[in-house]
């Protein structure tokens, strides 16, 4: 079957199910936003694979703070993911982490065209823009958040089927009649990517953390995340006894607060690009602790997949996030600690962390804890078998194979 798989971030395990998809026989063309900054997956085919990568979009970076600029951008992706569809010709195609004013371009040509299409809703845009509203983004941001939830509801409609990566996102789509065709499936993280490592390895040399410990952020810094904690963090850690140096790999405006916060609290600092994603497991191996942020705002729309990545990197795990999201069941189930994502937790979570540090037996215990839970959640067979369902791939096989001949029955007479 012909399958096209666009996720705009470029994420590791979206690229992994488009390499299991072509592993079962499947025509599989994955597409990404080149100009996306963020951590990307394996994004090139390996020997032997048969499968092919494009980036779209133009490989420019956006500020997201010229709104303007960001609408017109996010338009033109549509129409360049529109042109990919008219190329590629996919029987079915698949659509992840895709911007609303994209989605709507996207889903307009789909209708005109007939074509099929699924939705993998990795984060309910317009819950997100009306929750930042008067906090973190003006006011009248709240007008956007009522025109988003028009667009995404009228996509999300339109779309054949829809998978959503938790169950905390089934009451939105109740809400706007689509619940019938969603089907949970959590995210996972490629486990034979991200493999635990020494503490002391060649990234951490380089970097000079190889001595020293460490709590180490990956991933992206922006509305749904207070990357101040970060320092407080380490700064009630450092106030505790025990020396510590915050290391975080991120690109962006939050890098300013992030050097202006550790400047007035003295911490230690080493902030750092995003890395090439085959050197994501030594990254990840250089944590001592592992930290995950996600405001309270964003719990309900919001799963961050780096805590995934944590987790199968096998090191202990710190989240400061909403007790009722889904990364907070998986690091209290791994033996990590979870507290809601505010300056009052910060001493109950340096508290966790300083036990950690001071305990290698305990850091290993809950690393090794930290595997296992991603061994036993991640395993990708059952998710691709769903996602084959789904996208009508086994409906179709079944279809394409030779049926056995039926025995002519004998006519009978009437006497």
């Amino acid at each position: 079957m012909r399958i096209l798989v666009h996720d705009h971030s470029g994420h590791p395990f979206q690229a992994q199910l488009s390499r299991e998809l072509s592993r079962r026989g499947h025509d599989v063309t994955h597409s990404y936003v080149s100009g996306y900054v963020c951590g990307k997956g394996q994004l090139e085919a390996g020997p032997g694979e048969n499968l092919t990568f494009e980036g779209i979009g133009g490989d420019e970076p956006v500020d997201n703070m010229r709104l303007f600029r960001r609408l017109w951008r996010e338009i033109t992706r549509g129409f360049d993911l529109v042109a990919e569809v008219r190329r590629i010709r996919p029987e079915i195609t698949l659509v992840s982490n895709v911007q609303i004013p994209t989605l709507v371009i996207f889903t307009l040509a789909m209708l005109v065209m007939r074509r099929p299409w699924v939705l993998w809703h990795q984060d309910v845009y317009a819950v997100a823009v009306r929750s930042f509203s008067g906090t973190k983004l003006p006011k009248r941001f709240a007008v956007v958040a009522a025109l988003f939830e028009v667009a995404e509801k009228w996509c999300s409609r339109r779309a054949a089927a829809i998978v959503v990566i938790a169950s905390s996102f089934v009451p939105v789509h109740e809400k706007w009649g689509t619940a019938h065709k969603v089907t949970v499936i959590p995210n996972w993280a490629p486990l034979d990517e991200i493999v635990p490592t020494d503490r002391a390895n060649s990234w951490s040399a380089e970097h000079d953390l190889s001595e020293t410990r460490t709590l180490l952020y990956s991933g992206t810094l922006g509305l749904k995340h207070n990357p101040a904690l970060l320092v407080q963090l380490a700064r009630e850690v450092a106030d505790r006894g025990t020396d510590v140096r915050l290391v975080v790999v991120n690109e962006g405006p939050a890098g300013e607060i992030l050097e202006r916060e550790a400047e007035r609290l003295d911490v230690p600092l080493t902030l750092l690009p995003y890395q090439p994603y085959e050197r994501l497991p030594e990254v990840l191996g250089a944590g001592d602790v592992l930290v995950v942020l996600l405001d309270r705002e964003a719990g309900e729309f919001s799963v961050p997949s780096k805590t995934l990545s944590y987790l199968c990197a096998g090191r202990p795990v710190l989240g400061l996030m909403p007790p009722e999201n889904l990364a907070s069941e998986l690091v209290t189930r791994a033996d990590g600690r979870a507290l809601p994502p505010e300056r009052s937790s910060v001493g109950d979570a340096a508290a966790w962390a300083c036990g950690v540090l001071a305990d290698p037996g305990e850091a290993a215990r809950v690393g090794q804890r930290s595997r296992e839970l991603a061994e036993a959640e991640f395993a990708l067979s059952a998710c691709v078998d769903r996602f084959e369902d789904i996208l009508g791939c086994r409906s179709a096989a079944r279809r394409l194979q030779p049926q056995p001949e039926r025995r002519r029955q004998p006519e009978t007479v009437a006497s």
